[in-house]
C-alpha cells in the first residue's frame, strides 16, 4: 500500500501596498494561529507596518524580493529548513496569482484560502488604473475584506455588486472604527437582477436558493428559469415542491432544495422527473414558512428536460 504524502495547508493574503495585509497577518497571529503548527510565512511584500515580534513564536519569516524566486526547489528548501506545517503567503499585489497555484508551489502545498485585503478610499482609483490585477484578485478570492470604509463609501460599494464578479467569496466592509460589516446585507444580490428573466445555470442552483430564502424581497416580481427535479407532496395540495439534492460535506448529509412551486398542472409528470421551470416570484404566505411570507413561484412554463451533468449541488 503506498504511503499517503503529507499536504500542506497555504494561505495567501494578496492586495496592494498599504492594504492591510500585515495588520491582517499580525491580527491571525496574535489570535494563535500558529500557536501550535510551525508557520512559513513567506513575505513578498514590505509596507509601512511590520510583523509583530510578540506573534511571531512558531512562525519563520523568508522574504522574497521577486515572483522568479517561488519556485517549488525554492519553497520546498525553506519549508524543510523550518519544518513548517503550514504556510502564509503575504504576496505582493502586483504579482498574478495564477503562476503561484498553478506552477509555483511543491506538489503537496495546497491552497487553502486566498484572502484579497483591499483599502476603501482607493478601490476606485486602483479599479481604474490596474483593472486587470485588481480583477483577477477580486475573482480568485475566497474571501475580500474592503478596509477603512465609512457609510458613504460602504453604500457605493454595494451599488457596485462585487458579487457579480465572485460569487462564492464571503466579502467584509471594514469600518474606521474597527468594526465590520457583511458585503450581503439583504440589498446586494449575486445575480444581475436587472433584466425581464434571469435563468439560473446548473451550478449556481445552491447560491441562488440560498438567497433566494434568505432575501425573497429581491426576488419579487422577478421572473426565474431553473432545472429541478420534480417532487409532489400530497400534504401540499395544489403546490409541488421541484428542487435539487445538495451535498454540503459528505454523502450522509445531504438536502433536498425545494422551492414553493403552483399554478400549473403537474398531474401527468412523473415523480422525479427532470423538468426546467419559468416562473414569477411573489411573497406570500405558504404553511411551511411559518408567520413570516417567502417565495411561492407561480409557473408560466414547465416542460420535461435533461437531467444536469452534476445532478447533486456542492455547497
Amino acid at each position: 500500500m503506498a504511503r499517503q504524502e503529507t499536504v500542506y495547508p497555504v494561505y495567501m493574503i494578496a492586495g496592494f501596498l498599504d492594504s492591510g495585509k500585515t495588520s491582517f497577518i499580525n491580527g491571525i497571529l496574535s489570535d494563535g494561529f500558529a500557536l501550535e503548527d510551525r508557520t512559513l510565512l513567506l513575505c513578498c511584500e514590505e509596507g509601512e507596518v511590520e510583523y509583530d515580534p510578540k506573534a511571531l513564536h512558531n512562525v519563520t519569516v523568508v522574504k522574497v524580493e521577486d515572483q522568479e524566486t517561488l519556485t517549488p526547489a525554492f519553497l520546498l528548501e525553506q519549508q524543510k529548513k523550518c519544518k513548517a506545517t503550514q504556510i502564509i503567503v503575504e504576496y505582493n499585489g502586483m504579482w498574478d496569482i495564477q503562476p503561484f497555484y498553478e506552477t509555483g508551489m511543491p506538489k503537496n502545498w495546497v491552497l487553502y484560502q486566498i484572502i484579497f485585503t483591499v483599502e476603501g478610499p482607493t478601490f476606485d482609483l486602483y479599479t481604474r488604473n490596474m483593472g486587470p490585477l485588481m480583477l483577477e484578485k477580486l475573482r480568485n478570492a475566497d474571501m475580500i475584506l474592503i478596509n477603512r470604509c465609512d457609510d458613504d463609501l460602504c453604500t457605493a460599494l454595494r451599488r457596485r455588486n462585487l458579487r457579480l464578479i465572485n460569487r462564492r467569496a464571503d466579502i467584509y466592509l471594514e469600518k474606521e472604527d474597527g468594526t465590520s460589516e457583511d458585503y450581503m446585507d439583504g440589498t446586494v444580490s449575486a445575480f444581475d437582477l436587472s433584466g425581464p428573466e434571469l435563468r439560473i445555470a446548473d451550478e449556481d442552483y445552491g447560491l441562488w436558493y440560498v438567497e433566494i430564502i434568505d432575501n425573497p424581497a429581491m426576488y419579487a416580481g422577478k421572473t426565474v428559469v431553473f432545472r429541478a427535479m420534480m417532487c409532489k407532496p400530497p400534504k401540499y395540495g395544489d403546490y409541488f415542491t421541484p428542487g435539487r439534492f445538495a451535498m454540503v460535506c459528505c454523502e450522509q448529509d445531504m438536502s433536498f432544495l425545494a422551492l414553493a412551486c403552483i399554478g400549473w398542472d403537474v398531474s401527468e409528470i412523473p415523480e422525479k422527473t427532470w423538468v426546467e421551470v419559468t416562473a414569477r416570484v411573489s411573497l406570500e404566505h405558504w404553511d411551511p414558512y411559518g408567520e413570516e411570507d417567502g417565495p411561492v413561484l407561480h409557473v408560466t412554463n414547465l416542460c420535461p428536460c435533461e437531467k444536469p451533468a452534476e445532478e447533486v449541488v456542492q455547497m
